[in-house]
């Protein structure tokens, strides 16, 4: 199941930003060489970068490519260092849950509702709105991995430091 969505996942942020890039292609070809600015254009770009946004950030924290300072972290005790990475991993889980899930689901049914929609496309901005959460979505469902794996690797007291 988890592979299945990581490639998924890997494979509809690939695909999105190759439709990103033919767009940004498009509106500059349209507006240098053809000199008629396509309208559509730089909305849609506007809109993908949003989900590749989103989407990305989920891929990158699956593969630890976050920025991260390692400074304090290797100069903790095993123990110590495990406890802050719990913190932090439910730290983010919680924060992904609350404002990426529960928040990005109610902005999107608001949207829905007032019947909001893209000025060049006509697209319903619940669509665009739909990333935060399902991007919340991902990072929760890894941050929660990442937390079981920890926590079933917990340190023991007698453990040396560094």
């Amino acid at each position: 199941m988890g592979n299945v969505m990581n490639r998924g996942l890997d494979n509809c942020v690939i695909g999105l930003t190759a439709i990103l890039v033919v767009d940004v292609l498009w509106q500059v070809c349209s507006r240098y060489v053809f000199s008629s600015p396509s309208s559509w254009t730089e909305e849609l770009a506007t809109f993908l970068l949003i989900w590749v946004g989103l989407l990305g950030a989920a891929v990158a924290f699956r593969e630890h490519a976050h920025l991260g300072i390692e400074y304090l972290p290797a100069r903790m005790s095993p123990r110590i260092r495990c406890a802050v990475e719990v913190l932090a991993l439910a730290s983010t889980a919680l924060f992904c849950v609350l404002v990426l899930v529960y928040g990005g689901a109610t902005l999107v049914i608001r949207t829905v509702s007032l019947l909001q929609a893209s000025p060049a496309l006509g697209l319903p901005m619940g669509y665009v709105y739909l990333a935060l959460p399902v991007g919340g979505f991902f990072m929760t469902v890894y941050s929660l991995q990442f937390l079981t794996a920890r926590l079933s690797h917990v340190p023991s007291a007698d453990s040396s430091h560094r």
